[in-house]
Formats: structure tokens, C-alpha cells, sequence
């Protein structure tokens, strides 16, 4: 179900993969960050790595109650503090989402798939 936004000209629908696509590309800016993370596709351990065209199979939208969440699949770089590139891309997602749509996000959720080494 789209999100309604209403103005003083109309009604305004947003759809959670628009969302998506916003949080993802959003996160991709922060430092530390690999990548968007498969959340669908764990096997063996092994997490696949998403491009920009898949950036909202990273991301998850829930609306709970009248709360909305949002929960990312990441993948961090090798020698960054995990805890400080969480809170930078937690921050960087609430500050878009609320700046592009106007919408307010109670909680970012970030889930750690896996560490990549750089080459």
C-alpha cells in the first residue's frame, strides 16, 4: 500500500520501493560501505553483493502501527569501525528520507551481512 502524503494541491502516493530506493542510494554515500546486502539470499555463509540497480533488495520498508521502519542489509568495508559507519548511514537515511518526502522515520535498522577487504 503507498504512502499518502497530502499538500494543498492533492494527494501525493509514494511506494515502499521508491522508499527503498531512496534509503539505498542514501546509505551508498556514507563512507565504509561496500555495499547493499541481499537480505533474501544468504547461502552458506556467503552474501551477495547488490549494484545500484538492485538497491531496494537491500532495504526493507515496515509501517508498524503508525511507525515507519526501515531496515538495511549492509556490507562494510575491512578496517572501518562498524558501530561509527552504522550510525553515519542510520543518520544520512533519516536526514534524505525526511528532506526528499517529508517523511518522518522512527527507526533505521542496520543488519551487517558481511566485511569486505578491499583489493
Amino acid at each position: 500500500m503507498p504512502l499518502e502524503l497530502n499538500s494543498e494541491i492533492g494527494k501525493v502516493f509514494i511506494t515502499d520501493h521508491v522508499i527503498s530506493v531512496l534509503a539505498g542510494s542514501a546509505a551508498l554515500e556514507c563512507y565504509g560501505l561496500v555495499g547493499m546486502a541481499s537480505r533474501k539470499q544468504l547461502k552458506d555463509g556467503i552474501t551477495e553483493l547488490l549494484g545500484r540497480d538492485n538497491l531496494s533488495r537491500g532495504v526493507e520498508v515496515r509501517r508498524e502501527n503508525e511507525q515507519i521502519h526501515i531496515d538495511l542489509y549492509i556490507i562494510v568495508s575491512y578496517g572501518t569501525k562498524i558501530s561509527e559507519v552504522a550510525h553515519n548511514i542510520q543518520s544520512k537515511v533519516k536526514y534524505v528520507l525526511n528532506e526528499v518526502i517529508g517523511l518522518q522515520v522512527d527507526f533505521v535498522h542496520i543488519f551487517v551481512q558481511g566485511v569486505r577487504v578491499s583489493r
